[in-house]
C-alpha cells in the first residue's frame, strides 16, 4: 500500500481567519475561511470533508477548483507560488457522529437540550473548515462565531473572547498550533473558576443538569496540575486560560484542545460527597493527562501520526507523576501497576501487535493507531523505564531543553531522546530503540542448569507467533549484586548459583519494582525458594508474581492447573493491588468451567475460601473511622468474589442494604453501590425491578451511578429483560452511543446474554459503523468480542463475520490480532480443561 501524499509539502499555512454561522435548529452551518500561507508549487490541495464549496478566491481572484472526496481534497491551481491568500466560502451539515462540529444532547426536567461542541482529532477539522489538516501544519487562528443564540448562553474557544459585534463572537488570536487542537463550544452552561499562582485563569464548565458542587473536584485538580507541570517542566503554561468542558456526548475519554479541554462527563464531574475513591483517581488522572498534553502534544507536537506515542505515552506517564505529587496518600503508582501494566503486557503478547512507533500508510489507519494498551500504556511504561534509568533531575532538564528547542513547532522521538541523552549523559536512544521500534517484549527465563544460574530472553507470545529473533536491551534490576544492569544478548551465564545465593542471603529475583516491560519465568528451584519467603515480599513483588503467572498460563508456558494451589498463599493480603492481581488470575479459571456445572460450583467454593476471611473483616462498610486507603480499594475485589461465590451472608446483607435504601438508590454508598445493585438484580430481580433500574439510568445525570446501574442491569438472568435491553441499543435517548460498548460488553460477558448480544452486533454492524465508525475507539468493539468468545463454534462465527472486513485498513490489524486471541483461548481451554477442573476440585 503506497504512502499517501501529505498536503503540507506543497502548501504551508501561516494564519487562518475562520468565520462560522451555525444554525442549530436546522443542523447547518455556513463558513468562510481565509488562509494565508506559502505555496511551493502552483498546484496544491487543501483538506475538506463533506463541505459544499461555493466559491474560491486566491489573492482576490476567483479560480476554479476540483473536489476529490476519496482523498478529502480540494484541489487548486494557483496563479502564482509564494505567499498567497486563499478565501473559501462553503456550507455543511452538523454531524451526529461526535466528530467535527456536533450537538450534545441532555435533559433538564424532561426537556431535551443541546450544546454544540467539537472533536477535531485525528483529522476532523476538515469537516469544519478547509485546511491543511496535518499535525505539522501549524498556524495561528482567528475564530469568529455566530449562531442562533439564546439569552444566558456561554461561548467558549481556545482563547478568551475579545469582543461581540452584531451577534458575532470574536476570539483572541491563538498561538501557533495544529488544526486538530482547534475547539469551540456554546450553549447553556454553568461554571466555576479560579486562578493559578502564575495567573492562568482555570475554569470548569458543564450543563446545568448537574449540581454545581460536582465541578469543584475537577477545578482543584486542574489548578494544581497546571501549577505542578509548570514547575516540573521548568516551562510556563503558554496560554492565558485553561478551560475544562464536560460534554454530554463525547466519543473518547477527553481531548487536549489547547485552552479548551473537552471531557466525557464521567471523566470530569463527580459528587464530592458520594464518589468511590477509584472513581476520584480516574477523574484526577484523566485531568492531569490532558493538562500534561498542554506542553507535550500542544506546545510541542509530533511531526506526523507515526509519533503519536510522543503525545500519548508521555501524557500517560505524567498523569501518574502529577497525581502522585498532588495526592501522595493515594499511592497512585500502584494503580499504574494494576491497570496500565497488565493491559500492556496482555495486548503486547499477541503476534501482529503494532509497535509503539508505527508507520502510517493510509488515512484510515490513523484512528487505528490509538491502541490504549500500546500507545498509552506500553509507551508510558517505556518512559517510566527511562525515568528510572536517568532520574528526575535529568528528565526535567532534558524536557526543558526539548520544549525550548521545539516550542510552537513539531518534533520526533529522536528529538526527545537527544534532549534526554544530553541531559543525562546516557545513550537513551540506543536503549529505547529496541522497545519502541519493535512489537512485543521478551520473557526472561531464569534457571539453574548444572549448578549455573542462566538468564535468557526470547519474545513472549500468547498463542503462536514469529519472533524474528528479536532482542531487547532489558534492564534486569536484580537483587543480586553480580547481575549485569542490562541483558542485550540472547542468554548469559551469571555464575555458580549456590555461591550467589549464599552471598545474597535471599531468593534470587529480577525486575525489582516491576518497571521493565517483561515477563519473568523462574524455574522450579528458584520459584520454590521465592515462595518460601513470600511473607517478605512487598506488594509490588507479589503482584508481579501473580501477573506473570497469569500471562505464562495464558501462553501455555505454565499450567493453569499448577497455579490453582498457589492462589491461597496470597488470599490474606490486605493490599489492593495484590488482590487485583489475585482475582484477575482466579478469573482466568472461569473460562474452563461451564455455567451451572459441578465444575463451576467447585470454582465458586474456591472463591469462597479465598474471600471469606477478608469479607468478614471488611464487610459492606467501614467499621472504623478514616479507614485505610488499601482497605477501601480492596473491598470491591472481596465483595465481587463473595457474590460470585454465592456467599449467603453477603447476599442477604446486600439485600437488606437495598431494601433500606430502595427509595433513594443513588444515596447508596458509592464504594459498594454497584455490588448491592448487582446482587439485587441477579438474586432477587423481577421484571419490575429491571424496569425501575432502567428508568433510573435514563433519568440519572451522575456518571458513576449510571455505570453502577449498567453493571447491574447487564447481569440480569432474565432472557426477556436481556431482549428488552438490546432493543434499546439503538435508542440514543436511553443508551447514548458513547456508552453502547459498555452495555454490549456487559451482556456479551453474561452467559445468559451472550448469544443475543453476539447476534445483535452481527445484525447491526452496518448501523454501528454508520453511527460510531469514525470514532478512534470503534475497533474496541472487536476487542471486546475477542476478550469474551472462547469456543470453536464462536471462533468459526467470528471468522465468518469479520474475514470479509479484513480489507478495511482501519479494521485489518484488529481483526487479525483478535482472531489469534480467540484461537489461543480455544486451544488453551481444549488442552487444559480437564487438568484445571481437577485441580480446582482437589484444592477446595
Amino acid at each position: 500500500m503506497a504512502e499517501f501524499t501529505r498536503f503540507y509539502n506543497n502548501f504551508q499555512p501561516q494564519h487562518y481567519d475562520i468565520y462560522l454561522d451555525i444554525d442549530r435548529q436546522n443542523k447547518q452551518f455556513n463558513g468562510q475561511t481565509t488562509i494565508l500561507g506559502n505555496a511551493t508549487v502552483p498546484e496544491i490541495a487543501l483538506h475538506q470533508k463533506n463541505l459544499v464549496i461555493t466559491a474560491v478566491k486566491v489573492d482576490g481572484q476567483t479560480i476554479t477548483y476540483k473536489i476529490d472526496s476519496a482523498q478529502d481534497a480540494l484541489h487548486l491551481v494557483l496563479p502564482k507560488t509564494g505567499t498567497v491568500k486563499i478565501d473559501i466560502i462553503y456550507h455543511a451539515t452538523l454531524t451526529d457522529t461526535m466528530m467535527g462540529i456536533y450537538p450534545s444532547y441532555y435533559d433538564i426536567n424532561g426537556r431535551k437540550q443541546q450544546i454544540i461542541g467539537t472533536q477535531f482529532e485525528t483529522n476532523f477539522a476538515r469537516q469544519a473548515f478547509p485546511s491543511i489538516d496535518e499535525p505539522e501544519a501549524k498556524a495561528t487562528f482567528d475564530l469568529a462565531l455566530k449562531f442562533d443564540e439564546q439569552p444566558g448562553e456561554t461561548v467558549l474557544a481556545n482563547m478568551p473572547e475579545k469582543r461581540v459585534d452584531n451577534g458575532v463572537h470574536y476570539f483572541d488570536t491563538t498561538v501557533r498550533m495544529s488544526t486538530y487542537l482547534v475547539a469551540f463550544a456554546f450553549g447553556e452552561l454553568q461554571h466555576l473558576e479560579t486562578t493559578t499562582a502564575s495567573g492562568v485563569k482555570v475554569g470548569v464548565y458543564a450543563t446545568k443538569a448537574h449540581p454545581v458542587k460536582n465541578l469543584n473536584f475537577a477545578l482543584d485538580i486542574a489548578k494544581r496540575s497546571i501549577e505542578f507541570f509548570e514547575t516540573f517542566y521548568h516551562t510556563p503554561y503558554p496560554l492565558p486560560q485553561s478551560n475544562q468542558l464536560a460534554l454530554p456526548d463525547f466519543s473518547a475519554g477527553a481531548m487536549e484542545n489547547w485552552g479548551l479541554v473537552t471531557y466525557r462527563e464521567a471523566y470530569l464531574l463527580l459528587d464530592p460527597d458520594n464518589t468511590a475513591l477509584p472513581t476520584k483517581q480516574v477523574v484526577a488522572t484523566v485531568i492531569a493527562h490532558e493538562l500534561a498534553h498542554q506542553w507535550f502534544g500542544d506546545l510541542v507536537t509530533m511531526k506526523w501520526w507515526d509519533d503519536l506515542w510522543l503525545n500519548e505515552s508521555f501524557a500517560n506517564m505524567m498523569e501518574y507523576v502529577a497525581i502522585d505529587a498532588l495526592a501522595p496518600d493515594w499511592h497512585i503508582w500502584e494503580t499504574f501497576q494494576s491497570s496500565d501494566v497488565p493491559a500492556a503486557l496482555r495486548r503486547d503478547a499477541t503476534d501482529g501487535v503494532q509497535p509503539v512507533h508505527v508507520q502510517v500508510n493510509h488515512p484510515d489507519e490513523i484512528d487505528a493507531l490509538f491502541d490504549p494498551a500500546i500507545v498509552y500504556a506500553k509507551g508510558a511504561r517505556m518512559l517510566v523505564m527511562v525515568r528510572a534509568l536517568i532520574g528526575d533531575e535529568a528528565l526535567r532538564q532534558g524536557l526543558k531543553a526539548y520544549f525550548a528547542a521545539h516550542q510552537y513547532g513539531n518534533a520526533t522521538g529522536a528529538d526527545l531522546w537527544r534532549a534526554l541523552g544530553e541531559a543525562s549523559g546516557q545513550d537513551v536512544s540506543a536503549i529505547m530503540g529496541s522497545w519502541l521500534e519493535q512489537p512485543g517484549y521478551p520473557v526472561i527465563t531464569a534457571e539453574v542448569i548444572d549448578g549455573q544460574l542462566k538468564l535468557s530472553q526470547k519474545q513472549f507470545f500468547i498463542g503462536d507467533g514469529q519472533s524474528e529473533s528479536r532482542l531487547w536491551q532489558v534492564p534486569l534490576t536484580s537483587n543480586y549484586a553480580d547481575i549485569p544492569t542490562l541483558l542485550s544478548e540472547p542468554s548469559i551465564n551469571v555464575g555458580d548459583y549456590q555461591s550467589l545465593r549464599q552471598a545474597a542471603g535471599v531468593p534470587f529475583r529480577l525486575n525489582i519494582g516491576n518497571n521493565a516491560h517483561v515477563v519473568v519465568s523462574y524455574d522450579e528451584t528458584l520459584l520454590k525458594d521465592i515462595l518460601a519467603y513470600d511473607n517478605q515480599l512487598d506488594a509490588i513483588s507479589q503482584l508481579q508474581l501473580l501477573q506473570d503467572w497469569r500471562l505464562l498460563s495464558e501462553a501455555n508456558q505454565m499450567s493453569y492447573a499448577k497455579v490453582v494451589p498457589l492462589l491461597k498463599q496470597f488470599g490474606d493480603s490486605h493490599s489492593d493491588i495484590v488482590n487485583n492481581a489475585l482475582y484477575r488470575l482466579a478469573s482466568g479459571l472461569k473460562q474452563f468451567v461451564a455455567p451451572d456445572s459441578d465444575a463451576e460450583k467447585n470454582l465458586k467454593q474456591l472463591y469462597h475460601q479465598l474471600s471469606q476471611d477478608q469479607f468478614e473483616q471488611l464487610g459492606w462498610a467501614p467499621t472504623i473511622p478514616n479507614e485505610p486507603v488499601a482497605d477501601q480499594l480492596t473491598r470491591p475485589y472481596i465483595l465481587s468474589a463473595a457474590l460470585y461465590a454465592d456467599n449467603k451472608v453477603a447476599i442477604a446483607q446486600a439485600h437488606e442494604i437495598f431494601i433500606a435504601n430502595q427509595e433513594d438508590l443513588m444515596a447508596l454508598t458509592a464504594d459498594t453501590r454497584a455490588f448491592v445493585l448487582l446482587n439485587e438484580v441477579t438474586n432477587y430481580g423481577k421484571t419490575q425491578l429491571i424496569d425501575q433500574l432502567l428508568s433510573h439510568y435514563v433519568a440519572a445525570t451522575d456518571a458513576s451511578y449510571k455505570q453502577d446501574l449498567r453493571l447491574a442491569l447487564t447481569s440480569t438472568q432474565d432472557h426477556d429483560m436481556i431482549r428488552k435491553i438490546i432493543q434499546e441499543f439503538k435508542n440514543a435517548d436511553v443508551i447514548k452511543s458513547q456508552d453502547l460498548r459498555g452495555w454490549f460488553a456487559g451482556l456479551l460477558n453474561n452467559s445468559r446474554g451472550e448469544q443475543l448480544a453476539w447476534d445483535w452486533i452481527r445484525k447491526e454492524w452496518s448501523w454501528l459503523e454508520a453511527t460510531v465508525g469514525g470514532d478512534m475507539e470503534f475497533t474496541s468493539f472487536i476487542t471486546v468480542i475477542a476478550n469474551i468468545l472462547k469456543t470453536p463454534e464462536r471462533l468459526d462465527e467470528f471468522n465468518n463475520f469479520f474475514t470479509p472486513k479484513l480489507s478495511q485498513p482501519a479494521l485489518t490489524r484488529e481483526i487479525t490480532m483478535d482472531r489469534r486471541v480467540i484461537e489461543t483461548r480455544v486451544t488453551l481451554v481444549e488442552n487444559e480443561k480437564k487438568q484445571v477442573i481437577d485441580a480446582i476440585r482437589d484444592n477446595i
